[in-house]
């Protein structure tokens, strides 16, 4: 009898976030969604880029983040990028707080949908300069032509 392969579920990842931001800490946060958001994520129907955290009366916000439906799970235009509110321990809500005082931004990573409840990855970022995006583009290049010499050194 052949054994079951697990279904790996869909990464929802904001890949802008670490271009544009020097990432430093991250948290993992709960997210209040209804019942067709979470189906709508755990299909892999998301999107972050773009989106952003904020705070408002000591309760961390996500704005901007697009969940959005297909033909069993319907999600009306309004709701697909309406503000939801992010669940996080005080201590931790403080340590952002203070962040953002002293001019760093909370950007969005990933969505976890592995296990039982779908959070969020979020991290205290500061934007990069374009000279750092400039290093970041060329330190990726030089990498991709290592691995290439090293793919062809072994082929022949």
């Amino acid at each position: 009898m052949p054994s079951k392969k697990r279904r790996q579920p869909k990464q929802i990842v904001n890949r802008r976030a670490r271009f544009d931001y020097a990432i430093g800490d991250t948290y993992i946060v709960g997210m209040e969604l209804s019942g067709a958001e979470t189906k709508a994520l755990r299909l892999g129907l998301g999107n972050l880029v773009g989106s952003y955290v904020t705070i408002k009366d000591d309760q961390l916000w996500l704005i901007n983040a697009t969940i959005s439906g297909t033909g069993s799970v319907r999600i009306s235009d309004q709701d697909q990028t309406r503000t939801r509110r992010l669940l996080a321990k005080r201590r931790e809500i403080n340590q952002m707080i203070q962040a953002k005082q002293q001019g760093r931004t909370i950007v969005p990573l990933e969505i976890l949908n592995r296990g039982r409840y779908i959070k969020l990855k979020i991290a205290i970022a500061q934007g990069k300069k374009r000279y750092d995006k400039r290093q970041t583009i060329k330190k990726r290049s030089e990498e991709r032509q290592m691995a290439n010499a090293v793919k062809t050194r072994h082929l022949n």
